[in-house]
């Protein structure tokens, strides 16, 4: 692996940082950056903006062109491998080959099938010289792809389980009261949340409850998440606010071979998709609605609960991070709901340990965020 120097460091981190722009915009592509550097000058810089137009190489080339530079002999850093496969666009690779680049330092690789180190190879055979970062920065990119990465090489989407809890670890009281528990600052980065995600996600249980709309509803939000509920029996009443408002937003209603056909052509024709979900209990139906939503193009998913179906997520192994607001209350009593339920382990040697584990103050909450594995 060469050695990269400061300088390679600080393009890639700024190409890293451009990346992040495209957060919540280009599903179900990867976010990446991209700037081209000749002696140290910055000849232009670009991002992928949405899905379905120009990739952050052709962006960058192009900002480097509309300032009259020329970008041949020079180092383009990006922070994903260039792709090299026919899409919505052309491959990269032909730009970068066609500007004149004489260098690419690439910050992480792109496990997709198409690409996998394919793209690399193409620009090395044309003699552009590459270089593929380690350590820190190769982590700190692969980190913003997650639900990428995740659903290139499993085909599920990336799960995001967020949920308020008091400080003795309720979600509600005995009655099933919930609302509310975080503080309205931490509500809002909820939403902010919601608008970074293919998806949001409940089970029937919040669906009757709360009749949520599911939707982000904070100022400049560009995205609004497809919603899904898993309704077993297809319990969802079409007067929801779920339904009525199905197709846009979409919806789709995960329920099992024990839903009656008349409810789910129902909801069928109200708007909502329905996905059949299969397998001999709970965890291994949680695994095959993962399998549908990520063929159908979902590629991250937040998970809002409820406790069972939660439960459920853990015990399949599907919780790829944990995002907790811990509230300065105390309820107390048996019958009150804890944020997880399910089977969970039988000892504590069996238990997911977390990989990183970091808190913030959000008003009067605390906000507890780990990560339960790395794609």
């Amino acid at each position: 692996m060469p050695t990269l120097t400061a300088a390679d460091h600080d393009h890639l981190a700024r190409s890293i940082e451009l990346a992040e722009f495209g957060l919540g915009r280009v599903h179900p592509n990867p976010m990446v950056g991209a700037l081209i550097v000749r002696d140290e000058k910055v000849l232009g810089e670009g991002w992928h903006e949405e899905c379905g137009g120009p990739h952050a190489e052709v962006n960058a080339i192009a900002d480097a062109a509309a300032s009259g530079a020329d970008p041949a002999g020079a180092t383009l850093y990006v922070s994903m491998e260039p792709c090299c496969h026919h899409g919505k666009t052309p491959p990269c690779t032909d730009a970068v080959i066609a500007a004149g680049i004489a260098r690419v330092v690439v910050a992480s690789d792109d496990p997709s099938s198409k690409a996998a180190g394919r793209g690399l190879g193409i620009l090395r055979d044309e003699g552009i010289a590459v270089d593929v970062a380690d350590g820190d920065l190769a982590a700190r990119a692969r980190l913003i792809n997650q639900a990428f990465r995740k659903h290139a090489r499993s085909g599920r989407p990336w799960i995001l389980f967020k949920s308020a809890m008091t400080l003795d670890g309720k979600v509600a009281t005995r009655t099933g009261d919930s609302q509310w528990i975080s503080d309205e600052s931490s509500r809002a980065r909820a939403h902010r949340w919601r608008a970074s995600v293919d998806a949001v996600a409940v089970g029937i249980g919040t669906a009757l409850a709360d009749d949520p709309q599911l939707t982000s509803r904070v100022d400049g939000v560009h995205h609004q998440p497809h919603r899904v509920v898993f309704d077993a029996t297809a319990r969802l009443p079409l007067d929801s606010k779920l339904v009525t408002a199905a197709p846009e937003p979409a919806l789709t209603v995960v329920v099992s071979r024990a839903a009656r056909r008349s409810a789910v052509e129902a909801l069928e024709l109200a708007g909502a998709d329905v996905a059949v979900a299969t397998g001999e209990n709970e965890p291994a139906r949680v695994r095959s609605a993962l399998d549908q939503l990520g063929a159908r193009g979902i590629t991250s998913i937040l998970l809002e609960g409820g406790p069972h179906l939660a439960g459920a997520f853990l015990d399949a192994g599907e919780i790829d991070e944990v995002r907790l607001f811990l509230a300065p209350l105390l309820l107390g009593g048996r019958a009150a709901r804890d944020p997880l339920e399910g089977e969970g382990v039988e000892r504590i040697s069996e238990a997911l340990r977390a990989l990183t584990l970091d808190c913030e103050r959000v008003a009067d909450d605390l906000l507890i965020s780990a990560r339960l594995r790395e794609w």
